[in-house]
């Protein structure tokens, strides 16, 4: 799924709010998530999952196309852990 079919769905939804307005709260959460990660924050949605920030160490990697080693830098990168919540609902519509 797509923001553009996230904001289409949320506002078949709830048809009284109008467009603009559904683009705008899903950015806005968006960014809240994005902020709190930045500032070092767990962000977690209970039921659905937690978001986080993993540090990943300075590695030597290779080029795919060339087989050539390449460093790679250390980064910050997000990580998101599942909910039970979710984890159970999509085995229900998987039919596991």
């Amino acid at each position: 799924m797509t923001k553009s079919e996230l904001v289409y769905r949320l506002n078949q939804t709830f048809p009284a709010m109008p467009l603009r307005q559904v683009e705008k709260a899903i950015d806005t959460i968006f960014n809240e998530i994005s902020n709190a990660l930045g500032k070092g924050y767990r962000v977690e949605l209970r039921g659905f999952g937690a978001f986080s920030v993993r540090y990943r160490e300075r590695r030597m990697g290779r080029n795919p196309r060339t087989g050539e080693k390449v460093k790679v830098e250390g980064k910050y990168v997000p990580f998101f852990k599942a909910g039970k919540d979710l984890r159970e609902q999509l085995n229900v519509l998987r039919g596991k």
